[in-house]
């Protein structure tokens, strides 16, 4: 392999000749050679966006010349249609603040923005990653503003359809089982009889206030600290840039970002974060408990409650043939698992943080938007491999419901709870339905105990 020497504060680094990384990105490689995982392409898509901002906003204000202004831009272009994705690869396990990530995005946009004008990689006299790509920004309030622009784009377009199509998924299901009456839970027991279509449109309605929730967090993600440098003074940005440098972003992205009111509580924390992170995390919770219930609905087929059947979606096993599991289920429940992890260790970094910046946000955004795309994705697959094909075990449904002891909860009115808890002790030794040991014990005649007994009267 042939390099090209670059020099940096420490001393002389030897870069690929045919990189567009430079030294900075090479002492990442060597230093944080940790887990293999990167960070998302659409984090890299956000940052070229701040630096065409950035650019464009430099220029305005008379800081940086048109020729470097239009070669910046050209190259943050391929950026954004993905043509230099390769240069793009650091470890996210990296030193503090994301210095590496920045980094690594200024020198490909400078050394692709060099041979736009017309010279070669590592000739920074043309353009320079620190004095020109950089320019009027740190890591520091950069990588927040990465942080809040790619999750939340991630979330309005990806996450937040995604639990509307999951929901309406679920709704389409409850007006499906609208005649369906079955036995209620409680504790794991028996309790007094629910239509499914209820018991799904809970389902429905609860996903869509965790859609209204994260659509309220998401928008702390519009304010940006853009502007604000290193510590949040400004220093080293020209009159207007902020201003100038969001207005850009806005005209981009069609979004409403507007420059922070208190700049240094944005650099000093990542309270935007938290606040979103915990929202996904009681989607996941959330996400959870339904997975759970299907799963516990559809066990069997003999040994098991079985009134729900899920689709089958692949053999279940390598050992029992025929076997079919609740595979869609156990995808979801372990997406919930990983996103509430996730959570955590945003927590975790968030309190981490020292005085005028926590550098913790490289495991913080990874984190953030590994969990808006699992989730993402994974309610997209539950809603259309799992939701749309669930039919009903009606044979099943109905031998519950004629043998649920809860039904003497309809006589309390008539003959007192102790006489109705009698009678269910008495069904429940003798295995018999409620209605059998009423009529037996002459509570109240026939007609008017099938009546009183009449599953649709619980609704």
């Amino acid at each position: 392999m042939r390099y090209r020497a670059e020099k940096d504060a420490i001393g002389e680094v030897k870069v690929p000749s045919d990189a567009y990384y430079g030294s900075e990105t090479v002492r990442s490689l060597e230093n944080f050679n940790i887990s293999g995982i990167s960070i998302q392409s659409e984090f890299i898509r956000s940052y070229a966006i701040i630096k065409i901002s950035a650019a464009l906003a430099n220029h305005s204000i008379g800081k940086l010349d048109n020729k470097r202004k239009d070669a910046i831009v050209a190259a943050c272009d391929e950026i954004l249609r993905g043509s230099l994705s390769d240069q793009f690869f650091l470890d996210i396990f990296q030193a503090g603040a994301g210095t590496s990530t920045n980094m690594n995005v200024n020198e490909v946009i400078a050394n692709r923005a060099i041979e736009i004008i017309g010279g070669k990689k590592g000739d920074y006299s043309i353009m320079h990653p620190n004095d020109h790509v950089n320019m009027s920004q740190s890591t520091n309030d950069t990588y927040h503003t990465a942080i809040h622009i790619s999750s939340y784009i991630s979330a309005k377009e990806n996450l937040l359809p995604a639990i509307l199509h999951l929901s309406n998924a679920f709704q389409s299901k409850s007006r499906e089982f609208e005649d369906v009456i079955k036995v209620g839970r409680t504790h794991l027991q028996d309790a007094v009889p629910i239509r499914l279509s209820d018991e799904f449109s809970g389902y429905a309605g609860i996903l869509r206030k965790a859609h209204d929730n994260i659509s309220n967090a998401i928008k702390l993600f519009l304010e940006l600290p853009l502007g604000g440098t290193a510590v949040g003074s400004g220093i080293n940005a020209g009159k207007g840039y902020s201003t100038k440098a969001i207005h850009e972003i806005n005209r981009m992205l069609g979004d409403k970002f507007y420059p922070s009111k208190n700049i240094y509580a944005v650099m000093q924390n990542q309270h935007e974060e938290i606040v979103v992170s915990d929202a996904l995390a009681e989607l996941a919770t959330l996400l959870g408990k339904i997975a759970n219930d299907l799963r516990f609905l559809s066990s069997g087929p003999r040994a098991g409650i079985c009134e729900l059947i899920l689709p089958e979606v692949q053999p279940g096993s390598s050992i029992m043939p025929g076997k079919i599991n609740p595979s869609m289920a156990e995808m979801m429940n372990m997406v919930c698992f990983q996103a509430i992890g996730n959570a955590t260790t945003v927590r975790e970094a968030g309190s981490a943080g020292q005085l005028e910046l926590n550098v913790f946000m490289p495991i913080i955004s990874y984190n953030l938007l590994f969990s808006i795309n699992i989730l993402s994705k994974g309610m997209h697959s539950f809603a259309d491999r799992c939701i749309a094909g669930i039919k009903i075990n009606k044979a099943m449904i109905k031998k519950h419901l004629d043998n649920d002891l809860s039904m003497a909860t309809a006589l309390v009115p008539y003959i007192g709870y102790e006489k109705a808890a009698e009678i269910a002790r008495k069904a429940y030794l003798e295995n018999k339905s409620i209605f059998e040991i009423a009529l037996g014990m002459h509570v109240m005649d026939g007609k008017k105990l099938k009546h009183v007994l009449d599953p649709e009267r619980f609704i």
